[in-house]
């Protein structure tokens, strides 16, 4: 055991002060901030690609410049795309702030450092009618189905996160009153309303389908997986593939549901502040996307339907 300790000791102390200084802000990232484990390695597998180049510079915490941190850029450019260089670049910045901060170093490379202009990707949401035609090839009589047609509805009834979904217990579904409670980015609660036909999907799969996945079990998890326990965001991912394929949908994602559920919201003269807080949003100017997905729908509807649309 001494032996173990003293190595494990070793190679702490081994550690560069670069390296140090990232498991601290990592730390501070979960202890402090609150953020989730997803957010934070991938914080960690950024800022470990990072100190990985300025390795191979042999470079240390007090002696990065703006040129190694430009090297580090360029290297990425080409291989990357350019909302990843601006998410990493927005962890390399914070990054360093904190090591300041927190007077780990005196060296401040980024202060100059400003994240590349990203290029607008519009959210690829589905029709209603493709909605329609996935949600309805859920239907089945096994419990695997059940549940598929419970999450299928919920997720676009409600615009929930994968991750959200995943993360419900029992509780936190009221179909008497026809709401979720959900807990999203930044641990932050939300309530959001379901509608009727999402409601008696969940409410079948609680009657009819959880009984048997719960082996006579009483777990929290609203939706389990054939263990008895919590189920997976994979394995809700493909509860969602198996259902385009039968309806011969192409690319699809939990989140495509999410997608869909605030484009359809707004194009049907939903107020944007309503959906910006169904769906979570800390910005109003994240969730404003949605209105050019609607605006660029309008434009195809006009240039297909006027008789003197085109020349």
């Amino acid at each position: 055991m001494r032996k173990r300790l003293s190595e494990s000791f070793l190679r702490a102390e081994e550690r560069s002060d670069l390296a140090r200084a990232i498991e601290d802000y990592l730390n501070y990232l979960v202890v402090e901030k609150g953020l989730s484990n997803n957010t934070t390695e991938a914080y960690r597998r950024d800022l470990n690609a990072y100190a990985s180049h300025l390795k191979g510079r042999g470079v240390d915490l007090d002696a990065i410049s703006p040129a190694d941190i430009s090297a580090f850029l360029a290297d990425l450019r080409g291989r990357y795309a350019d909302s990843s260089i601006a998410r990493l670049v927005a962890a390399v910045r914070t990054f360093h702030k904190f090591a300041v901060r927190e007077g780990l170093t005196d060296n401040y490379p980024t202060s100059m450092l400003r994240s590349p202009k990203r290029a607008l990707r519009l959210p690829h949401a589905l029709s209603v009618e493709a909605v329609k035609a996935l949600l309805d090839s859920a239907w089945g009589p096994t419990p695997a189905d059940y549940r598929s047609r419970a999450m299928l509805e919920m997720l676009y009834s409600s615009g929930l996160r994968v991750s959200e979904l995943v993360g419900l217990d029992l509780a936190d579904v009221d179909l008497d009153y026809g709401y979720v409670r959900c807990t999203g980015k930044g641990s932050k609660d939300r309530v959001v309303p379901l509608g009727s036909m999402a409601v008696d999907a969940i409410l079948a799969y609680k009657n009819k389908a959880r009984p048997v996945l719960a082996k006579g079990k009483r777990p929290a998890a609203l939706f389990l997986n054939a263990r008895a326990e919590r189920l997976s965001r994979q394995s809700c991912w493909k509860a969602v593939k198996r259902a385009a394929a039968k309806v011969g949908i192409g690319e699809i994602y939990p989140h495509s549901l999410r997608h869909s559920f605030a484009t359809h919201l707004l194009e049907n003269g939903a107020d944007l502040r309503a959906v910006q807080e169904m769906l979570g949003h800390a910005s109003v100017s994240t969730t404003q996307i949605y209105t050019h997905v609607t605006k660029k729908r309008l434009q195809e509807v006009y240039e297909r339907t006027h008789p003197r649309a085109r020349r």
